[in-house]
């Protein structure tokens, strides 16, 4: 096989699926050499479709102080029903958390083995090719507190109270002050816009409302706005603790568990996916979890979700296994995913990882 010319064996392989591409790297040296060229990454990239994963975060307190073991992330292959692991060794950082992905990179937070001081930087990588950049500094606050947007190598969004917007070329972060009346929950990056929910009620009761802003106008207007409909009604008072989940294309997930009833503790009789569409800002229902299902959620007092477009995760504390809508066929279905790695108390975060052998530029 060495005997035939590179470029023939470009093109065997990367009529591979990304999958088997993989695996092919770790049989030799020579297969590794071959399959991690810059020039078969650029032809594979550009036709294998990539591997939709389900990546989780580290724990918060592994956030905060050196771990031994080697760095890696963990990911589910939903298709193959199997969890992986991704190296993180070629990262010359401490405890590097990942917190989101986008086209095949995931972004990081790292802290430099060099620094005097406890600060993290921001880092884009590519588990699959272990290439790696830092992206400008930021303080430390950002990284205790901001959530990270992504939708491209060219935009990166860190939220709080306050943002940040990256522009890549210009090698610095574009800081602006926000008008929200509360801290943003569940923040998502969709197209130009960023839509966010706010608590806008009183310390005793709580009352969501669905907040957005548009990129391209931050620079002159710097305000978010209200999105709402009369024809709306009461779609944001019949979900406790509501999130926001990005779906397929311009639409939106909102997740939370359905009240029984408008009173103040009211219990919750099963877990509710709303969709919006942000063309015609219409709801419909996407699914609702099995009642069997919901039993496993009903003795926790909260629970995470995380996904994008088809499929969204359920964790809660005690339980030791995720619960996953999946709508990838055309039709509806919940699952439990068994063998969760690590040692927490179950309550997972995490977010979608596209995995593509995608060259960082």
């Amino acid at each position: 096989m060495d005997a035939l010319p590179q470029d023939t064996l470009h093109q065997i392989f990367s009529s591979l699926p990304l999958r088997q591409v993989m695996i092919c790297r770790s049989l030799s040296k020579f297969f590794n050499h071959l399959l991690t060229s810059p020039s078969f990454i650029h032809l594979i990239s550009t036709q294998s479709p990539p591997l939709n994963l389900l990546a989780l975060r580290p724990p918060h307190h592994h956030h905060h102080r050196h771990v031994s073991s080697p760095p890696c992330l963990h990911v589910f292959d939903p298709d193959d029903n199997q969890w992986l692991r991704f190296n993180l060794d070629f990262l010359p950082f401490r405890s590097p958390h990942p917190v989101a992905s986008s086209l095949g990179f995931v972004y990081l937070w790292g802290e430099s083995p060099d620094s005097p001081e406890s600060t993290k930087s921001l880092v884009v990588c590519n588990p699959l090719t272990r290439q790696f950049r830092v992206l400008p500094q930021l303080g430390s606050a950002w990284s205790r507190h901001g959530s990270v947007l992504v939708d491209s190598e060219t935009r990166v969004m860190v939220l709080t109270e306050l943002a940040a917007l990256y522009f890549s070329g210009s090698n610095q972060w574009l800081k602006f002050s926000s008008n929200l009346p509360s801290k943003p929950r569940s923040p998502i990056l969709v197209f130009d816009s960023v839509y966010a929910l706010c608590d806008v009620g009183s310390p005793w009761r709580s009352q969501w409302k669905l907040f957005h802003c548009t990129i391209s106008k931050l620079k002159t207007s710097q305000t978010w706005t209200r999105l709402e409909k009369h024809e709306w009604g009461d779609v944001f008072d019949i979900l406790k603790r509501p999130r926001l989940v990005r779906g397929n294309g311009n639409k939106v997930l909102m997740v939370g568990g359905l009240k029984s009833s408008f009173s103040l503790n009211a219990s919750c009789s099963t877990i509710l996916i709303l969709r919006l569409d942000l063309d015609s800002l219409e709801w419909d229902e996407a699914g609702r979890m099995p009642v069997d299902m919901f039993r496993c959620f009903q003795e926790s007092s909260k629970f995470k979700v995380f996904g994008s477009g088809d499929r969204v995760c359920f964790s809660a504390k005690r339980i030791g296994k995720l619960a996953l809508w999946d709508h990838c066929s055309g039709k509806v279905e919940w699952r439990w995913i068994d063998g969760v790695p690590g040692s927490g108390d179950g309550l997972c975060r995490g977010f979608v990882f596209e995995a593509r052998l995608t060259a960082l530029l």
